[in-house]
């Protein structure tokens, strides 16, 4: 399912039959589709308030259909389809009736939500003669206003008070909500989060899943293990990894259990929506977000030579822009200079490579891409533990702990000096940028200045 507030899409793929026959799909634009289906469902003679609030209803539910990925979450490449029986009505090359076009270019960026959600409604209708269901009676609008009544006390009428018409904010080019690469342990951001926190939801209906403490966006090993679960609950390979069909799977069983789908949908709230990471960063952001990705992006140019080697300061500047660009160049993406989602990605799949070949160094050791927390017990922890004893014998800040590979209360508490003494936040956890200081420490004070991987000199791929 799409995570943040739904926007009208440029596009949208229309099925021309029933979701399993063989027939063609077809990619028009989002306000042709709106005129062809208001054109295929409804008459143009009728009063204006009632054409307004079928409008509205026919926007909305094909809203609902793009934002729960009602099909692609089912494997089907395509957004809704052309018949009545599972959808409405779209007749591929029809003419356009000339006052429902117009009122559709008017009407378009517009859609119906319950007051409190965010999500569009599923705004079923039916003809209301042939036909009943529950939900908007087309005919039945037109008696509605005919009385006088609004297309907002119309729709009002069919679906409750509790409803509201709003504006959205944006028109985007259609995109998958899979972020195209496999989420691993290790890794944070956004997309972590929301499968986090779909996995909670699930795990109401699905006990047998395990509850994720902290929904922080951060995959750890309680997250693997939920991930692992439901993918036994639900026939899937048992990796612990989400991958595309794990992905769209969740999302699947997410949109189902809460119902979003439905006239009786369960709702999304906004914080339900609260994500923990900027979705992207550019020039002029700055921040231990900007941090943690300056040092993913210092370690790759350590290694690959057409990428510029940056300072690690937290600050988005022209040099970090430069170098985003080099790296966007090499890897073939849009050379935007903008750190974005898919950017995110190969930045980390190139650390992930260099960190599985990185040669031997007598000093500190790379990042590990595993979030140290209490209760982790690894042997990067041991690693760290030794880093913060040595520390400690020259900073009493920070407290010394015995080198058992388990992240336990003391361990915390002796990354939360370590971090009150240099500046970080004091999370009591360690992930790239707390990881990067200790190191820089900790090297500072065994080897000498400039020993970390990305600052002394390695093997460089051209």
């Amino acid at each position: 399912m799409k995570e943040g507030l739904p926007a009208i899409p440029e596009t949208i793929t229309v099925h021309l039959g029933t979701p399993d026959s063989d027939a063609a799909n077809v990619t028009v634009p989002y306000i042709a589709y709106l005129k062809n289906v208001a054109s295929s469902e409804i008459f143009p003679t009728w009063d204006e308030n009632a054409l307004r609030a079928n409008l509205y209803a026919i926007s909305s539910f094909a809203l609902n259909r793009i934002y729960t990925e009602w099909y692609r979450s089912r494997g089907y490449p395509f957004d809704i389809t052309s018949v009545t029986q599972y959808d409405q009505a779209f007749v591929y090359g029809r003419e356009i009736f000339q006052n429902i076009g117009y009122l559709a270019e008017e009407l378009f960026p517009y859609y119906v939500r319950r007051q409190g959600r965010l999500e569009p409604l599923f705004a079923a209708f039916c003809d209301g003669r042939a036909v009943q269901c529950e939900g908007l009676s087309q005919w039945g609008t037109v008696a509605l206003a005919q009385q006088g009544m609004t297309p907002y006390e119309i729709l009002q009428h069919y679906y409750g008070s509790d409803i509201e018409i709003v504006r959205a904010d944006e028109i985007l080019p259609p995109a998958p909500s899979y972020p195209g690469a496999v989420l691993t342990q290790g890794m944070t951001g956004n997309d972590v989060q929301t499968v986090q926190i779909q996995l909670n939801r699930v795990a109401r209906n699905f006990p047998l899943i395990p509850k994720i403490a902290e929904t922080d966006g951060i995959f750890d090993a309680a997250t693997a293990e939920a991930v692992r679960v439901f993918q036994s609950v639900f026939d899937l390979p048992q990796t612990g990894t989400v991958n595309e069909a794990t992905w769209y799977r969740l999302s699947y069983i997410y949109v189902s259990v809460k119902r979003l789908a439905e006239l009786s949908s369960e709702g999304l709230r906004y914080e339900e929506l609260r994500r923990d990471y900027p979705a992207e960063l550019r020039r002029g952001d700055y921040g231990n977000a900007v941090r943690a990705f300056q040092y993913y992006l210092a370690v790759v140019g350590a290694y690959y030579e057409r990428v510029p080697r940056i300072t690690i300061d937290g600050e988005f500047g022209e040099e970090t822009e430069q170098a985003l660009r080099e790296f966007q160049r090499l890897f073939g993406l849009p050379q935007t200079g903008i750190a974005d989602r898919r950017t995110w990605y190969d930045l980390y799949a190139a650390y992930a490579g260099i960190l599985e070949s990185q040669p031997p160094t007598d000093c500190v050791k790379l990042y590990p891409n595993e979030v140290l927390r209490e209760g982790v017990t690894s042997e990067n922890v041991r690693i760290l533990q030794q880093y913060l004893s040595y520390i400690a014998r020259f900073d009493p800040a920070v407290q010394a702990v015995s080198d058992t590979g388990y992240f336990g209360p003391l361990t915390r508490q002796s990354v939360q000096g370590f971090q009150r003494e240099y500046g970080l936040p004091v999370n009591g956890q360690v992930g790239p940028v707390t990881w990067d200081a200790v190191a820089g420490v900790y090297s500072e004070l065994r080897c000498g200045s400039g020993k970390r991987p990305y600052q002394s000199p390695g093997y460089t791929i051209r």
